[in-house]
């Protein structure tokens, strides 16, 4: 019975004209989408890969130079593209792409893709991510809405009851027809993911595995969407009344609950105005050492306090250059200020995010997003990753320009010079995100919630056909 009832519906779903159209839209979509987003991945990642060449070569040829000119000259940390960001391109569009390390500031991400495009981006991109997280959920309502409801409206109902059938051995025939195309669509497409991005040449570090489990993931939300379709048109009476119950339902899970969880969340912990982080930043700051002001209480301070310990009563009689001292401590205080404030912004998104996975329940879009930025590293949280690692190494260049200067000169001594070939010394800037295992512990709560929305949409989808 449950293979005549698969092949039953798999016969009727083939002959529908309406179905075949839009498997052979979706699919053209996912095609096209998977090319362009191909393509905007090896463009993007030559880019990276030349600029971060040529910039790193600008570092090396300065010439000689006073270490601290060169702190203040300057120079880039890229975020490269990750290899999954080809099925979800997540936050990377809006986060930027580099950040400049320069003497005494803490810059951001700079150079955002959405700060380049015209005003026709808003009307949205074609990409493989929103083709899975929107468009397919709806081929499966087009598929499964009168599932059950046409056996009534045909009258079939009544003689298959006639005939003793299983309900669920008939419910399992009917969800492995709607099941299986999806399935298999949703197969090819992270195939084809796996073929390009395996021949691709890889910038960042491409995993099988974290493909495997963004599939997964995908799998499990279209399981979901296919349980909830299903349920809604064994209690329907009629398909028209399924049809728009599954778009409603649709309509709340992908656009008004994630809509809605952005704005609790951004309510109950916004995030300061810029003006305002930068007035905060500022205060800090004066209230501390400024490493180019030897006439400042702190200064004084730090000179009486070096000079105590050193035993000697003049900075000239000190073996290093004290001004070079002065300004490293002066970049150790101000690196403790942007320390604070951005660990306070920090702090604002680990609590929208708590937000957000707490109103995960309403809708199992929320977990898969956040599930699949994270597997892409394309989310916030590698964002802020990759931002707090070049703040290390702005913090250690700044260390390792002005030890030189101080150790290599004497008090008072600003005409001192760096070799040419000294700049070579400084390592280069690398960033790994974070593992596959540690990116899953980090979405635990979401993985849970996941599970408790196929258990539970089982669960009633079977106490359902039960009443039938």
């Amino acid at each position: 019975m449950i293979l005549k009832t698969f092949l039953k519906e798999t016969k009727e779903l083939s002959r529908d004209g309406r179905v075949r159209a839009a498997f052979i839209i979706v699919i053209l979509l996912l095609g096209v989408a998977v090319w362009i987003s191909a393509k905007q991945y090896k463009n993007v990642n030559e880019q990276y890969a030349s600029a971060k060449t040529v910039e790193r070569t600008l570092w090396d040829d300065q010439g000689e130079k006073n270490p601290h000119s060169a702190a203040h000259y300057g120079t880039y940390a890229f975020k490269p593209k990750y290899p999954l960001s080809l099925v979800d391109q997540g936050v990377d569009k809006y986060a930027g792409t580099s950040i400049f390390l320069e003497a005494h500031k803490r810059n951001e991400a700079q150079f955002s893709a959405a700060a380049d495009q015209t005003g026709l981006a808003r009307f949205g991109d074609l990409t493989p991510d929103f083709i899975l997280l929107f468009i397919i959920p709806l081929l499966i309502i087009l598929l499964g809405y009168n599932s059950f409801t046409k056996e009534r409206e045909m009258g079939t109902l009544t003689l298959l009851k006639s005939q003793g059938i299983s309900n669920w051995k008939w419910l399992l025939g009917k969800w492995m027809a709607l099941f299986l195309p999806i399935l298999l669509m949703t197969t090819i497409l992270f195939s084809i993911a796996g073929a390009l991005l395996s021949n691709l040449k890889d910038f960042g570090i491409f995993n099988w595995g974290s493909l495997f489990a963004m599939y997964l993931v995908f799998i499990g939300y279209y399981i979901i969407f296919v349980n909830i379709v299903l349920l809604i048109s064994a209690r329907a009476r009629k398909s028209g009344i399924a049809l728009v119950a599954s778009l409603c339902i649709w309509i709340i899970a992908c656009l008004g609950a994630p809509k809605a969880a952005s704005n609790i969340a951004e309510t109950k912990h916004p995030y300061p105005t810029r003006q305002e982080f930068a007035a905060k930043v500022l205060k800090d700051k004066k209230e501390g050492l400024d490493g180019h002001n030897p006439w400042s209480r702190e200064a004084k301070l730090l000179e009486a306090e070096v000079l105590r310990e050193h035993g000697v009563d003049s900075l000239h009689q000190l073996p290093f250059n004290f001004d070079a001292y002065r300004m490293q401590k002066g970049e150790e205080h101000q690196a403790e200020v942007y320390f604070k404030h951005y660990n306070h912004l920090k702090n604002q998104y680990t609590r929208q995010s708590k937000v957000y996975k707490s109103l995960a329940a309403i809708s199992p879009y929320l977990p898969t997003r956040f599930l699949s930025m994270s597997i892409a590293h394309t989310d916030y949280a590698t964002h802020w990753d990759f931002a707090d690692a070049a703040e290390t190494y702005r913090i250690a260049t700044q260390k390792f320009l002005n030890n030189n200067f101080a150790e290599n000169s004497a008090y008072g001594n600003w005409s001192y010079r760096a070799d040419a070939g000294f700049w070579k010394n400084l390592p280069v800037f690398e960033y790994s995100p974070p593992e596959l295992d540690s990116v899953l512990s980090r979405n635990a709560s979401n993985l849970l919630i996941m599970g408790l929305w196929l258990a539970a949409s089982f669960g009633f989808l079977l106490l359902s056909i039960k009443t039938i």
